[in-house]
């Protein structure tokens, strides 16, 4: 099945077929477009076609459990932006802790009521594409952001930031996460140098969810002057956002509408990026921005 433009589409995943049936109906009947898989194996296959907005995933399924399915689909870049909603029978504490600490982001409990389900796959939906456009904005910025979590792994990646764990670290995220944790003060940048003569910098903004750590990454040729403007100015990520757009030549009104604000709060990001970066105008702070980050 083709999703037709504009509407979002979901993966069921469930091994009773019959059991989720009504539920698709309604979800198809609410503008969503559905896809459906009986195990976790093709559950992640389907992935490998297409990405959907949001899968509702049962917990106890024969094969891959729902659980493991979960991981697997978190720890792959690609797939680990969309939202998880588990869709089971089990309803005890450590079930449902399992689920979260599975990467799920929610948890209804069979017989599911569709009101409900509609209501919650529709706040996730939104505030998973929000996530993605603004971390998007930031990798366009020409940042690489990596989001750390309270067990020393990578949550999420940025899709330079992915690259560049590749060529610096082999992919290797333990390695990664580790320079991280041990060489890298809490603030102010450190520096690897790599076989290719360049640099990789890293800087931690603090946190920025449920026990993750956001840091904030960048590449110089090795020897290059590691005191540019913006290294040291210490801008907010959501400062980063407005000023890589800024640079871009989009107005206020183009900035709030990407990121989801208005006109008036982009102004004032501008005010305290000017006043970071030492700068007067607008002109000058996107002139900075573009030949910094290229």
């Amino acid at each position: 099945m083709s999703a037709r433009p504009g509407e979002d589409i979901v993966l069921v995943v469930d091994d009773v077929p019959r059991s989720i049936g009504p539920l698709c109906l309604d979800l198809e009947a609410h503008g969503y477009t559905v896809l459906v898989a009986s195990d976790g194996a093709s559950a992640l296959a389907r992935l490998d076609l297409v990405t959907p907005d949001a899968v509702l995933l049962d917990a106890l399924m024969p094969g891959l459990d729902g659980f493991e399915t979960c991981r697997r689909l978190k720890a792959n870049p690609a797939w680990s932006h969309i939202p998880v909603i588990f869709m089971t029978g089990l309803s005890e504490t450590g079930h449902i802790v399992k689920a979260f600490d599975a990467g799920g982001v929610d948890y209804v409990v069979k017989p599911v009521r569709t009101p409900e389900v509609l209501a919650r796959l529709a706040t996730h939906v939104r505030n998973a594409r929000a996530a993605r456009m603004a971390r998007d904005a930031i990798d366009i910025g020409g940042h690489g952001v990596l989001m750390v979590d309270a067990h020393r792994r990578i949550a999420w990646r940025s899709p330079r930031a992915a690259a560049w764990v590749a060529e610096f670290f082999g992919g290797d995220d333990f390695a990664c996460v580790a320079w991280l944790s041990e060489n890298v003060p809490a603030a102010g940048d450190c520096r690897a140098s790599t076989r290719s003569g360049h640099t990789i910098t890293a800087r931690q903004l603090g946190a920025a969810g449920l026990g993750e750590t956001m840091w904030l990454l960048g590449v110089r040729p090795d020897g290059a002057s590691s005191a540019s403007r913006l290294a040291t100015a210490s801008l907010t990520p959501r400062e980063t956002e407005v000023l890589s757009w800024i640079a871009k030549g989009k107005t206020n009104r183009d900035v709030g509408e990407i990121l989801g604000m208005s006109p008036r709060t982009v102004n004032k990001h501008l005010e305290h990026v000017f006043e970071k970066l030492g700068v007067e105008t607008r002109a000058a702070a996107a002139a900075l921005a573009s030949r910094e980050l290229g």
